[in-house]
């Protein structure tokens, strides 16, 4: 499903190139059944894939920018799923979410494209948010060891902090840090296409 034909809905070109591989994942290591909160949804598009292909997972959409909310909402009055719930507005930095409770969340291609405040915010939320056990999952391009992983993600960065400075692709140790902080230990890393990874986070049984 395309866009232009709903009123609202955008499109991002990555999606149709990363859907499935990350879905691969999800298929792998997600609940058989629960909730999945989705932090910066974008586009609905991946909300949309994800939705019918795990009919047993209720999924949350989430963004904080208006034009995202709207296309989310387009795209979910097009398939009419019914475990696909209507977006709800959040910003991860925010102390306070709309949701209370979620089996799993995941992020996709959200902290290298926003400041450091956002992981930060994001990893505190999950922590607030998830149970124990609960389930965080990352994906995006990262650095390793403090190097980039191919050039194209080099330039990448290089880009991305030319449009803002704060942005910029973040090192996997640096986000494991920060997620132990805040109570998760990285338990699986999957390489991906287009020198992508999963991060996979499990929330500490106390």
């Amino acid at each position: 499903m395309t866009g232009p034909h709903l009123e609202g809905a955008q499109t991002a070109p990555a999606v149709a190139r990363n859907r499935d591989p990350i879905l691969a994942v999800l298929r792998r290591i997600l609940p058989v059944q629960g909730t999945v909160l989705e932090i910066a949804s974008g586009t609905g598009e991946h909300a949309v894939h994800f939705a019918a292909a795990l009919p047993e997972i209720t999924w949350q959409p989430t963004d904080r920018d208006p034009d995202a909310l709207r296309s989310i909402a387009a795209y979910r009055t097009a398939v009419r799923l019914p475990n696909l719930l209507a977006p709800l507005e959040l910003d991860a930095v925010s102390p306070h979410w709309p949701v209370a409770r979620a089996e799993a969340i995941i992020s996709i291609n959200m902290i290298h494209i926003a400041p450091w405040t956002a992981a930060e915010g994001l990893m505190a939320g999950a922590e607030r948010v998830l149970a124990p056990s609960g389930l965080l999952y990352l994906y995006g391009p990262f650095k390793e060891n403090g190097r980039h992983t191919a050039p194209s993600n080099a330039d990448f960065d290089a880009s991305l902090k030319a449009r803002d400075p704060q942005w910029g692709v973040r090192d996997v140790a640096e986000v494991s840090d920060l997620a132990g902080r805040h109570g998760f230990v990285l338990v699986e890393r999957v390489a991906m296409p287009a020198n992508n990874l999963s991060l996979v986070f499990r929330h500490r049984v106390a």
